[in-house]
């Protein structure tokens, strides 16, 4: 978390978000794959190479989802997807979002941060206990020979169905995300005396960036954690509203499809593809200047 947060400040807060299906590619660049999977690995390492080249992004997270989806040649792309990332020098984010208990989540924590899988960061969800986070916080220390890995917990998500739980009031007037926000603010206190050295906590909050007034909220009321900023792009939130979450100890803004779809939305590129034309090097091509765009608005927004 500590070098995702270096950079960050380095190489601008975004995050290029490989939730990549493959009906995001045109039919004409699909025909040219053994398999809609193969494609999928063609485009995201295409994206991989321009944004390290181009330094566009700090980090890219990986939608475990559109990879399961895709069944067992989907799962070795996820894995071989996780690997370009870590050769281009990149950070990787999981987004897998496990959440479950004892033995069950110890298995979830060996399966993602060693072997086939291994990753820096993972999404966790926290919603079945906090003792359902004890088995991926072990793999949070460091040791001798390794990095100590990271984890975002889900505090204040950007889907509208977030109030169903998340905003709800408890007895002692706060809300249900507060309890969470509480108790990741006690993990960041036992990781700082365990490691004074450390500038930032290896427990990150997942923060969506689609209500300014919670943003703003919840920013002032955490301002060590490093967050996870969803919503951006897409699904409507602002720059502006990313921005105020970037601020005290800072986080990494996430847009999906705002760059895997990015052709689309050039009418010389929907035009290609629906005359059968397009190539692979010109989605890439676009979601590479989709992902200089995003990275110059936030910066801007930031100011």
């Amino acid at each position: 978390m500590e070098l995702l947060q270096e950079a960050a400040v380095k190489n601008g807060p975004l995050c290029v978000g490989l939730d990549t299906a493959p009906s995001y590619i045109p039919d004409a660049v699909l025909k040219d794959y053994k398999s809609p999977a193969e494609a999928v690995l063609a485009y995201n390492t295409q994206i991989i190479s321009r944004i390290a080249a181009e330094k566009t992004a700090c980090c890219c997270k990986i939608q475990i989802a559109y990879y399961e989806a895709m069944g067992i040649e989907g799962l070795i792309v996820y894995a071989k997807t996780i690997q370009a990332v870590h050769n281009a020098g990149l950070i990787a984010i999981s987004d897998i979002k496990r959440g479950d208990i004892a033995d069950t989540a110890k298995a979830y924590a060996h399966a993602h941060f060693s072997g086939e899988f291994e990753t820096d960061i993972i999404t966790v969800n926290p919603y079945m206990g906090f003792d359902t986070l004890a088995p991926f916080t072990e793999y949070c220390k460091p040791n001798a020979t390794k990095t100590g890995k990271g984890m975002f917990v889900l505090l204040r998500t950007s889907n509208p169905g977030m109030v169903d739980i998340e905003q709800q009031e408890l007895k002692n007037g706060r809300r249900v995300l507060d309890t969470v926000g509480a108790e990741l603010e006690r993990l960041n206190a036992q990781f700082k005396l365990l490691y004074p050295e450390q500038s930032c906590s290896p427990v990150g909050a997942v923060v969506g960036c689609t209500e300014e007034n919670d943003a703003k909220a919840l920013r002032a009321e955490y301002p060590d954690l490093f967050f996870l900023i969803p919503g951006y792009g897409a699904q409507g939130g602002a720059a502006r509203i990313a921005a105020t979450l970037l601020q005290n100890a800072g986080g990494t803004v996430n847009s999906s499809r705002g760059i895997l779809c990015a052709w689309k939305k050039i009418p010389e590129l929907a035009e290609k593809a629906q005359s059968g034309n397009i190539t692979m090097a010109d989605i890439a091509d676009a979601a590479g200047s989709a992902s200089a765009s995003a990275k110059r608005e936030l910066l801007c927004a930031k100011k």
